[in-house]
Order: structure tokens, then sequence, then C-alpha cells
């Protein structure tokens, strides 16, 4: 039995319920809102080990705007969240992703997926979860604080710019494809394109450029990234 509380964030009563029956059949509890407001309550009140979160919401918050504002509080930014929405197209995937969602489900969805997906996404986070902070040349990690550090200045940057640099510092020295880094940070079952990837990595780039620490982040020709202090010669 796993225990763990999931918030199911879903204006239609029938999905909460079937949903609802899926989680307690894989040993979850579930928490229920049916809009923005509601579910901000439930998580200031029960902090939830996890957000299902509905795209379109009733009101004038949508899932995009909820997930955006957990996303950008230092106390609540860690509870993972997947979107759950009708919308198929790429752009929207990866305006979800960029909001900070952890992973992404179009509906219609099998309930077998669901929790594996819920199980996957669970694992990634308690694996970036560590309380250690970790320092690799002039750039540190501060896990509790969920931020950056050079010199004590933080470096502002966005949840999915977060995500990426704190698996690279929690995996230092190995080169990755551009799949596998999908795979561990968005999830492996979000279909979105590699070059997603070369993006962040340029963004990544410029955020640490004036620290001096761009570099860290290294192009492995015909693999794809490494996060190494160790400088190759040429």
């Amino acid at each position: 039995m796993y225990n763990e509380q999931i918030l199911i964030v879903e204006d239609e009563s029938a999905i909460r319920e079937m949903i609802v029956m899926t989680l307690e059949m894989a040993g979850f509890e579930s928490l229920q809102a049916a809009d923005v407001s509601e579910a901000h309550q439930q998580v200031v009140d029960h902090r939830p080990a996890l957000i299902l979160l509905d795209w379109m919401l009733p009101g004038d918050k949508s899932g995009i705007d909820f997930c955006r504002m957990l996303k950008n509080d230092v106390l609540l930014a860690e509870i993972p969240v997947i979107m759950l929405t009708a919308k198929s197209e790429e752009d929207s995937k990866v305006h979800g992703l960029d909001a900070g969602a952890d992973d992404y489900m179009t509906k219609p969805f099998s309930t077998r997926e669901l929790i594996s997906r819920i199980k996957a996404v669970l694992r990634r986070s308690s694996a970036l979860g560590g309380d250690k902070p970790i320092e690799i040349g002039k750039l540190s990690l501060d896990p509790k604080g969920k931020r950056f550090m050079v010199d004590d200045k933080i470096i502002e940057m966005g949840p999915t710019e977060y995500r990426l640099l704190a698996f690279f510092m929690s995996h230092p020295e190995r080169a990755y494809t551009r799949a596998q880094l999908l795979d561990q940070v968005w999830g492996g079952n979000v279909y979105i394109e590699d070059r997603t990837i070369d993006v962040h990595i340029r963004r990544l780039r410029k955020l640490l450029q004036p620290y001096d620490c761009h570099t860290l982040i290294q192009t492995v020709r015909g693999t794809g990234y490494r996060f190494s202090s160790l400088i190759e010669s040429s």
C-alpha cells in the first residue's frame, strides 16, 4: 500500500469519481477539488504527495495558472503536478510543462497508464528531493530552499530549468542523451520533441553565463549533454 494522498483537481464529478476509485484500488488516498480555490485550500490543509490537475477549470483561473502559482511558491513548489487535459497539440504540452508540470496526460487515458505515470513521477520527485546541498565548481544547489546560488547570490530561474539543473547536479560527469533527459526530467511518456531539451539547455547556459558557470553544461557530440567541472582538452 502506498498511502500517499493524491489531490484530484477536476470539475467533472464523473471523471473525479473514476479517478478516486482507480487511486483507491492502487493503494492511494484521494483528495478532491472542483476549482482552483478549493484546490489551493486542499494543498494548504493537507499538502498532498502529488496533484492531478485538469487544464480547463471553472472560474477565472485555469489549471495552468494554478500550476504556475504552485511552482512560484517556495513552500509548495516541490509538490509534483500531472496535467490532465483534452488538449493534444504539442505546443499545449510544452506550455503545460513550461508552467512547471511534471508530466502531461491527454484525455481519454487508461487507468493503468494513470497509475504508472503517478508512480513514475513520485519516484523522480523522491530522487530529486534529497536535502543535502550539492556544490560543483562555484555553483551550489540548496534542495531544501529549492534554489541555486553562486557566492551567496541566488540565481532566479523557472521550474523547468530548476528541475533540469537539479538533475544535472545530482548526476554529474555522465553523458545523457536528449531522450534520457526527457525521461528523467519530464517523464518517459511525455511526447515532445528532443529539441525541447536544446531550448532549455540554451536558457540554462544563458542564466549561468553571468556567473561563469555555463561551461559546466557540456555538449557531447553524437550523444547529448553532460554536467561536469572538468574541462576537456581539444
